[in-house]
């Protein structure tokens, strides 16, 4: 019963709807994070939360990719009181996008100026827009940030963009603080992903139904 309470259940209307999905959600949280490693690497400022996860990583010994996973695991114990239900979708992105954003960091060289960072970093941004829509379009729950929000307004009753803004802006001043990198980008990343994922997760949505579908169908004969 207290499982029950606390996990989300896994749904599916195939075994091979499933794996399809669980494939999907993977790939998605690996794009997501060779996605921040293009946004790092282009030096021109980073999105709220990785400018906090880059001003520790500053000053500590600790890479950038294990303080991503180590503050996705801080927030998740946030979601305790706030009697959040976690999804497998929830478990793999705290655990899988800080390592894929290493590796991406490890074999992607910095750019030479800024002329060939800017253009990274837009890609990296409309990449990360694509991946948020496969893996929230896999439907296996939400990110650790995505829960910790939607948790505080049903808490609170505020309004999604007054306790969003109010996220994001204490985590970028804390970030600002400790040295992480504010630029261009972050007001880039601020104004542009979410209409970027706007596009992106209702086509990715509709493909992965109609996939549903077909799979339901092909059963049914």
């Amino acid at each position: 019963m207290l499982l029950r309470s606390v996990l989300l259940p896994i749904t599916a209307t195939t075994r091979r709807d499933l794996v399809e999905r669980l494939a999907q959600l993977i790939l998605g949280l690996a794009l997501y994070g060779i996605a921040l490693g293009f946004m790092v690497r282009g030096g021109i400022g980073v999105a709220p939360w990785d400018v906090l996860a880059l001003g520790v990583a500053g000053r500590s010994s600790l890479g950038y990719g294990t303080v991503t996973v180590l503050v996705s695991i801080v927030v998740l114990l946030l979601w305790i009181p706030l009697r959040q239900r976690v999804g497998l979708g929830t478990v793999l992105n705290a655990l899988l996008v800080g390592p894929s954003a290493d590796l991406t960091l490890l074999v992607l060289p910095a750019p030479s100026n800024v002329w060939i960072g800017a253009p990274m970093f837009v890609f990296g941004l409309v990449l990360l827009a694509f991946a948020t829509g496969l893996y929230i379009a896999a439907d296996f729950g939400p990110g650790p940030r995505d829960g910790l929000m939607t948790g505080l307004v049903r808490v609170t009753g505020w309004r999604v963009w007054i306790v969003r803004t109010l996220i994001e802006g204490s985590v970028l001043l804390v970030g600002f603080l400790l040295g992480g990198p504010v630029g261009v980008g972050t007001v880039l990343f601020a104004f542009g992903v979410g209409p970027l994922i706007g596009w992106f997760l209702p086509r990715i949505t509709r493909l992965r139904e109609e996939r549903s579908r077909q799979l339901v169908a092909a059963r049914a004969q």
